[in-house]
């Protein structure tokens, strides 16, 4: 899904970029393209690292969510905190066979998902945190 994403994106960019570079050609030599390698070498970096920028790491007690690119974030769920495990597949993930697993706590601004599970490993995911976070909340 994300190779599809960044394939979409660079058709479009490669045409945006050769529309710009064929107006500036057409204004005549003097002009110089605004887009240089090196830019498009850094664009290509970031989309590449975009596969890898997010992971998860079930603990004893809680979950550990990573994500990010440029800005690296690392999300903590205790167990006990979860309310509810949501799993959700928009239309392009479902076209892939892939889903989002969705963590609910009673903070407002807990945001903690991970997206592009294998629908498999999202419906065990999604039973084992409910399993863990039920027996965690028993205890208090």
């Amino acid at each position: 899904m994300r190779r599809a994403e960044v394939a979409v994106l660079s058709i479009l960019l490669a045409a945006l970029s050769g529309l710009l570079f064929w107006r500036l050609v057409a204004r005549g030599p003097e002009s110089s393209p605004p887009w240089s390698s090196w830019r498009w070498g850094a664009l290509c970096v970031v989309l590449r690292r975009r596969f890898g920028a997010w992971r998860y790491q079930e603990r004893d007690e809680d979950l550990l969510v990573a994500r990010g690119v440029m800005v690296q974030r690392l999300s903590v769920v205790p167990y006990g905190r979860m309310q509810f495990v949501e799993v959700t597949a928009g239309p392009i993930e479902r076209l892939f066979q892939l889903s989002t697993v969705k963590l609910h706590t009673a903070a407002a601004a807990s945001d903690a998902r991970i997206p592009g599970l294998e629908r498999a490993e999202a419906a065990r995911l999604r039973d084992r945190l409910t399993e863990l976070g039920e027996s965690m909340a028993a205890g208090i």
